[in-house]
């Protein structure tokens, strides 16, 4: 029906911005992605126009007089922000701007219709939290690159470059971990003995830390050839993520989220393995699960549950 209610969700994080317009029955009539829409990270102005840019494309021909409910899933939220996007709403043709809620909640959403469990997101960064109502009710790490995110891409990238240099140091060649390593940092740019290359390693490393992040996906390639130090690097990642989450978790499934943990690799399944008896779920589209969340007040309990799939489907 040309004329039928729409609601909106906006899953805003700090590499990308992700906007998903649905119908009340499920049905995606719009989509798009733009920059990082995360204000602390990268500025209010700069967050706002990123989630304008996609909303204006999500929306394309429709109506926004249409739009009866919106949510905005935000890494990083400021106070200024819910009157910008309230402004930007407006020059869309929406009466009302969106609630906006944490990433965290989001994300916990975008693999469950249940209103209460817990969430184990491993992308770049770790966290885990306890959900309540839909809600974030506790949080276990999160602390960042330096001092936490225990089993992040990050970390593991860091425990892969370690092991490398670690390794060189020693004088030895390693396996195909190191060779994988060394290719993504030098190149054919290798110094002439193990220890000149381990020492242009670790330059790299410190005048750009975050390339240690890309190396997760090595360690999950080396680990599926069976390299050992690739395979004891995902088994020590997966150990300290499922112990972030106990800290939090009591009951209801436990979600998956992030790239480490929502592609299939080592630690994944590793993850899978210490969470034996647990209900365990991978998140799927969080601007759609944020349309789900906005959606939900207007539905029978029943009807908004059975819908979630459609909501979250991968676009």
């Amino acid at each position: 029906m040309t004329n039928s209610p729409l609601v909106v969700g906006v899953d805003a994080g700090a590499t990308s911005t992700r906007v998903s317009v649905h119908t009340l029955d499920g049905a995606r009539v719009g989509y798009a992605r733009a920059g990082a829409g995360n204000p602390s990270a990268h500025g209010l102005a700069r967050a706002v126009a990123a989630i304008g840019v996609a909303l204006e494309e999500a929306l394309g021909s429709l109506d926004g007089s249409r739009v009866v409910a919106s949510l905005a899933g935000v890494a990083g939220r400021v106070d200024e922000l819910v009157p910008e996007l309230a402004k930007v709403w407006a020059g869309q043709g929406v009466t009302r701007g969106p609630e906006v809620a944490g990433d965290v909640a989001i994300a916990y959403v975008a693999g469950t219709p249940e209103p209460s469990g817990s969430l184990l997101l491993s992308g770049t960064g770790a966290v885990a939290s306890r959900i309540v109502d839909h809600r974030q009710e506790m949080i276990a790490d999160g602390l960042g690159w330096l001092l936490g995110d225990e089993g992040s891409g990050f970390w593991i990238g860091r425990a892969a470059a370690k092991a490398v240099v670690a390794a060189l140091d020693r004088g030895g060649s390693g396996g195909l971990l190191t060779e994988l390593v060394l290719d993504h940092f030098l190149g054919s740019e290798r110094g002439s003995s193990p220890r000149q290359s381990a020492d242009r390693l670790v330059r790299l490393a410190q005048a750009d830390h975050m390339r240690l992040a890309a190396l997760a996906a090595l360690v999950s390639q080396a680990a599926a050839a069976g390299d050992p130090a690739a395979l004891e690097i995902a088994r020590r990642a997966a150990g300290r993520l499922v112990a972030t989450v106990r800290r939090v978790h009591v009951s209801g499934p436990v979600v998956l989220a992030g790239s480490v943990l929502t592609n299939e690799g080592p630690v994944r399944r590793a993850v899978h393995e210490l969470l034996a008896g647990e209900t365990v779920t991978t998140a799927r589209d969080a601007a759609g699960a944020a349309a789900w969340l906005a959606a939900r007040p207007l539905l029978p309990e029943d009807r908004a549950r059975e819908l979630h799939p459609a909501f979250t489907a991968t676009p």
